[in-house]
């Protein structure tokens, strides 16, 4: 199994959120403006990018024939000067019945949203609108150097949407630090909830303070998984300095 791998399982299997993804991150990735149309949804997964350009939602339904690779990933359609909604619910059900996508993540609009949300898609989105995009090209097509960086960006990271909305994970954060990342801040999590929960600390003393670390307040056992984590994630930060991994 691929690191890539492992992190999207372990994301899946713990369920962790978009809140604790952008922790990971040191408070980054969000993709900006982006929501869940409907509660209550999780998704996290490997990413395939596509593009709408100029109001028009014809290279859309091209890209989506001629794309064999959408299965099982996280479909972001990446809107390029479109302030109309791309398409609605025939081309959400062809991507998630017929192309088998993961989940819709798109930074613009969609329309037909009674039977998104009657169908519990699962899509992440700007805004909804009843104007749609035209299904013609639409003047110049996108230049060919933002489609590349486009690709570079975005195919092959990660994404983890819920209700909070999207983050992703970039390529290059995609290593051994990672998954180290993902444990500890789940480890931290347990531990944050014990000591308000259990030892009625107040969050000023758990979160900010940290006066757990000070011992006698958690078991040893406890502090040493906590003190394992933050040398693993030190040691790999020292081998991403020397050119071994990324951070």
């Amino acid at each position: 199994m691929s690191i890539k791998e492992q992190a999207i399982e372990m994301i899946e299997a713990n369920k962790i959120s978009s809140t604790e993804i952008g922790d990971v991150l040191g408070k980054t990735g969000q993709i900006e403006g982006v929501h869940a149309l409907n509660a209550q949804m999780f998704k996290a997964g490997e990413v395939k990018v596509i593009y709408a350009i100029n109001n028009s939602n014809y290279e859309v339904h091209k890209q989506l024939a001629e794309s064999d690779d959408i299965k099982d990933k996280i479909l972001f359609v990446y809107n390029v000067n479109c302030d109309r909604a791309v398409f609605g619910d025939l081309v959400s059900k062809y991507i998630m019945l017929y192309k088998r996508a993961k989940a819709i993540v798109i930074n613009g609009k969609l329309r037909d949203a009674h039977t998104l949300i009657k169908e519990k898609y699962p899509i992440w989105l700007q805004d909804v609108s009843p104007i749609g995009c035209v299904n013609r090209q639409n003047g110049p097509d996108i230049d060919p150097s933002l489609l590349q960086e486009l690709k570079d960006k975005y195919d092959g990271s990660i994404m983890v949407c819920d209700d909070s909305g999207v983050v992703m994970i970039p390529k290059d954060k995609i290593n051994e630090k990672l998954i180290t990342k993902l444990e500890f801040i789940e480890y931290q999590e347990d531990i944050w909830f014990y000591c308000v929960d259990t030892l009625k600390m107040s969050t000023y003393d758990t979160v900010c303070l940290k006066k757990y670390l000070d011992g006698g307040l958690i078991d040893d056992k406890r502090l040493q998984t906590l003190n394992e984590f933050q040398k693993a994630i030190d040691s790999k930060t020292r081998r991403n300095q020397a050119g071994d991994i990324n951070s």
